[in-house]
């Protein structure tokens, strides 16, 4: 892997005939997982990360799992002469975006940090592309910007929601902006994937997600249990109106979300979308547990808490127009999504840092 220091030398080894995808938060748990499917299409990739919430060691590994190289440019997707730079020197063709923070609990709590890393950076980006033609976009969007009164399930024609975080609304704002961008101008080409919930590993065991500090999510918490890192798992709220009381969520694999970006870069056609990427299957946390349990052979303790406040009982994806689009649809089960988690955790108990 090169560092930003090796631009010429990087550059002198790209095909004048391949595209060159920038990847921004390629570091990250999906950026680096489609950074992995990207090489193997045959792309050329550069990765911008400010590492906040990415490892480098990741990059190493998706490289060794290749065996390809890619290159790497530490730096804040804000800083529009460096994203400038890069566009220049690299000769880019499309652009990924997934930098940004992602927490919805932490962002009620940092709102005007959410709303300059997530609407500020995406906004340098675009002009930066702006400035050089560069007109090829897909955004890593979410589920979360159909609000908390969509209809179930999530479809793509629905009206935009109003998010109950800064997390979600600062996703539903980058997508204004990118329809009004299109609008304004027809030669873009803008694809929004919206997500649900990201879990498992690539099969290899050596990627995976790694979360700095308690894990936000619910299959790494799990995980930790599982471990021994923590002693139980918090269910928040066992009284939904749902089968067994707990919520449920559309479940993918990082796999299958990986593919699913590739598949819409593959296919981006004038002006804006919005896509669906989920399996449509809604899977609670208490069936979560169990799959867990069943995999790993361990009980998974846990204590049922109170509610949180904005958590839906549950919603799920309608997938279609992405198989009638992209002519993707997620394939792999909740039992490899629990045991190729299940493989990153026991061959790798302290995340990246045990490399770092």
């Amino acid at each position: 892997m090169r560092s930003s220091s090796k631009y010429e030398e990087q550059l002198s080894t790209f095909s004048k005939n391949s595209r060159v995808v920038l990847v921004t938060g390629g570091a990250g748990f999906i950026g680096s997982h489609t950074v992995l499917v990207l090489l193997e299409q045959g792309y050329q990739v550069v990765v911008l990360d400010n590492l906040s919430n990415g490892s480098y060691e990741a990059l190493t590994r998706v490289e060794k799992l290749v065996g390809k190289r890619l290159s790497f440019v530490k730096g804040d997707v804000r800083d529009q002469s460096l994203v400038t730079s890069i566009i220049n020197k690299y000769k880019i063709s499309d652009v990924l975006h997934f930098a940004g923070l992602k927490a919805v609990a932490e962002s009620t709590l940092n709102p005007l940090q959410y709303y300059s890393v997530n609407i500020e950076g995406s906004l340098a980006l675009l002009q930066a592309m702006v400035e050089n033609s560069v007109k090829r976009f897909i955004f890593s969007s979410s589920a979360t910007v159909y609000g908390e009164n969509a209809k179930i399930p999530y479809r793509e024609d629905s009206s935009r929601g109003t998010p109950s975080s800064p997390y979600g609304k600062s996703k539903a704002a980058v997508e204004q902006i990118l329809e009004d961008l299109a609008q304004a101008d027809d030669s873009w080409q803008i694809c929004c994937l919206r997500y649900f919930n990201p879990i498992g590993a690539h099969n290899s065991g050596l990627i995976g997600e790694d979360p700095e500090g308690v894990p936000n999510n619910l299959l790494p918490y799990i995980s930790h249990v599982a471990a021994g890192r923590y002693s139980k798992l918090n269910i928040f709220g066992g009284d939904y109106k749902t089968p067994d009381g707990t919520c449920r969520r559309d479940y993918v694999h990082v796999m299958d979300l990986a593919e699913g970006h590739v598949a819409a870069l593959q296919n981006l056609v004038a002006g804006f979308d919005v896509i669906n990427l989920g399996t449509g299957v809604p899977v609670s946390v208490r069936e979560m547990v169990a799959a867990y349990e069943a995999v790993c052979g361990k009980e998974i303790a846990f204590e049922i808490a109170p509610q949180r406040a904005g958590d839906l009982p549950e919603f799920w994806s309608d997938c279609a127009k992405a198989k009638q689009k992209l002519s993707w649809e997620a394939v792999r089960s909740l039992k490899e999504m629990v045991e190729d988690t299940w493989q990153w955790q026991t061959k790798n108990p302290l995340g990246y840092h045990n490399e770092e």
